[in-house]
């Protein structure tokens, strides 16, 4: 069964506060086939939780990977959660050779952010967690140089700097896995200037999300405001994926792109790209906190 899916993800009328609590999100994945919402919302159903929200995706008619990712109010969510999951484990998820997940949605996301010296998306995303724009705890800044410890210290938010050189990286890359170990659920590069090695992305235990300085795969390398001006862009764009071993060609979460005009000098194209890059950092980071993004081999569904 296939549902369209929007070009961003639906909002939804605030919860009240007393009830936020209650709110849990359920998300799923398995081989496609009849009879798998009737069994998920029937499950629910005799566990009295009342559905809010709820959206699903089928790659392919017959054959395909079927997603759903629904929200739910159930009273005394957290007394029940892990009898609820035990039980859906063995009624739902063990038909159906599901994968899923079931966590409360008042749950904060805990989050590293690695960054080098530019500051507009770890400020941003520091701000945005202050605000309670994004559901993230971050846990810890890390960057291979001290430059923006004061600016981090304005949040009461860890700074760890772990200089690195090509001769040190596999020590550094040792002492963030140990640092990041069991205390973080995702991590972000908000313009880390380092490739991570395909043994920390092994290691590391959780997604790794990459803001990346253009609408892929222009520009890439050193100067690209520079490139971009040569060329006489009429975009600036950026990306949000998903880091793989293969540099900047992981799973995208999310992109977009602003226009300019051939009067734009190299300052005023890394302006408007720092603004596009902070901006769809921020959803990325946003949608896959709240559960939006399900990866199906290279590319992704966002609802």
């Amino acid at each position: 069964m296939t549902t369209t899916v929007s070009e961003r993800p639906a909002t939804r009328a605030p919860i009240e506060p007393a009830e936020a609590g209650d709110i849990a999100r359920l998300v799923v994945s398995c081989s496609d086939g009849p009879g798998i919402v009737a069994l998920i919302t029937s499950f629910l159903h005799r566990h009295g939780a009342n559905i809010l929200q709820s959206d699903q995706f089928s790659t392919g008619a017959t054959g395909g990977r079927f997603m759903l990712r629904t929200e739910f109010h159930l009273a005394r969510l957290r007394e029940r959660m892990h009898l609820l999951e035990r039980q859906f484990d063995v009624e739902v998820a063990r038909r159906l050779g599901a994968e899923f997940r079931l966590r409360a949605a008042a749950t904060p996301t805990r989050v590293a952010i690695f960054v080098s010296r530019y500051d507009h998306c770890l400020l941003d995303l520091l701000w945005r967690a202050r605000r309670g724009e994004l559901p993230i705890q971050v846990a810890a800044v890390v960057s291979n140089h001290p430059d923006l410890e004061p600016d981090v210290a304005a949040f009461g938010t860890p700074y760890v700097h772990v200089p690195v050189t090509r001769a040190t990286k596999p020590a550094a890359e040792r002492v963030q896995l140990d640092l990041l170990r069991g205390e973080v659920d995702l991590v972000v590069l908000a313009r880390y200037m380092q490739i991570l090695s395909g043994d920390f992305l092994d290691q590391v235990g959780v997604p790794v999300i990459n803001i990346h300085h253009s609408f892929l795969p222009a520009f890439a390398g050193a100067s690209p405001y520079e490139q971009a001006r040569q060329r006489g862009v009429k975009l600036i764009g950026a990306t949000a994926h998903y880091a793989t071993e293969d540099l900047d060609e992981g799973p995208i979460i999310e992109q977009d792109v602003v226009r300019v005009s051939h009067r734009a000098g190299v300052a005023d194209l890394s302006r408007s790209g720092a603004d596009i890059e902070r901006t769809v950092l921020a959803r990325a980071v946003g949608w896959h906190c709240a559960d939006r993004v399900f990866v199906h081999g290279t590319t992704t569904v966002v609802f």
